[in-house]
């Protein structure tokens, strides 16, 4: 079955920076579009970016786009989410999924942005 494990979150200062990582197991992680997404206490789960089984294509949530950068590597079954600028409305937990499965997440890795 699907198994998704996000790492690579922590407190990071205003303005800083954070890469995310995620490693995709149970299925043909090269032919499959991959998302982050994320999840502030008290919000619904959000978009934040995808990437096609490629990496050809790339789409960003209108919050994210110009400080968020997707990437994968598929002889790694991984996909990475390079955060920069952030900000505190970018707390949250962010979760990896593949693209068209909303059934199948990780247990998410904690983004905490604050002084």
């Amino acid at each position: 079955q699907v198994h998704l494990e996000e790492s690579g979150g922590g407190l990071v200062q205003p303005g800083g920076s954070l890469r995310l990582s995620c490693v995709g197991s149970g299925f043909t992680f090269s032919e499959k579009g991959m998302k982050w997404c994320r999840q502030a206490p008290g919000q619904e789960r959000e978009f934040v970016a995808t990437i096609s089984a490629h990496g050809d294509f790339v789409n960003f949530s209108g919050s994210v786009r110009g400080r968020f950068s997707i990437s994968r590597d598929n002889s790694q079954n991984t996909v990475y989410l390079q955060m920069t600028n952030l900000k505190p409305e970018d707390t949250a937990v962010y979760y990896c999924g593949v693209w068209g499965d909303d059934d199948n997440w990780g247990q998410g890795t904690l983004v905490t942005v604050s002084s």
